[in-house]
């Protein structure tokens, strides 16, 4: 089930990778407090639509990183991780969920489709949460191409 907006955030422990961490660094959210924070769930490193969601984070990176604390969060591993920042040239770190255990606090581990065959999967989601833990805005199914705008609304 997914937090709603004005719900305490569901707190979390996993390694991070990219700047300003070390690679395999734990971050908590706890530990956030004070600065607004975005998680962007997506589905998978270098894949066609992820890759275009997280280089237009990227080419926003000026205006985002003053306005909140942004991570991704993915169930790819550190290296998985490493690999797609360096590829991509990713300005933010990236949250290694292997264990999925953010994505179902969340509620972003849901049952997919393609072509009929049914398989479990991230949604594409993204979650802002304010300086006190609660969550500020939730950007539900999100489109690759208009999650930039979209937000940069949010965090308005």
């Amino acid at each position: 089930m997914k937090p709603v907006i004005g719900s305490p955030a569901p707190d979390f422990t996993a390694p991070v990778v990219g700047a300003p961490y070390q690679d395999g660094e734990l971050v908590t959210l706890a530990a956030l407090r004070g600065r607004p924070v975005v998680l962007i769930f997506y589905p998978k490193d270098s894949t066609p639509g992820c890759t275009i969601q997280a280089c237009a984070v990227r080419d926003g990176w000026a205006d985002l990183k003053e306005k909140a604390l942004i991570f991704g969060v993915s169930a790819d591993s550190v290296k998985s991780h490493r690999k797609f920042i360096d590829k991509y040239e990713l300005p933010y770190p990236l949250l290694a969920d292997v264990e999925k255990k953010i994505v179902e606090a969340y509620g972003v581990w849901v049952e997919k489709s393609m072509m009929g065959k049914k398989y479990m999967g991230i949604e594409r989601s993204t979650f802002v949460i304010d300086e006190d833990g609660l969550v500020k805005a939730v950007l539900e199914k999100v489109s690759p191409a208009s999650h930039l705008e979209m937000l940069h609304a949010a965090l308005a």
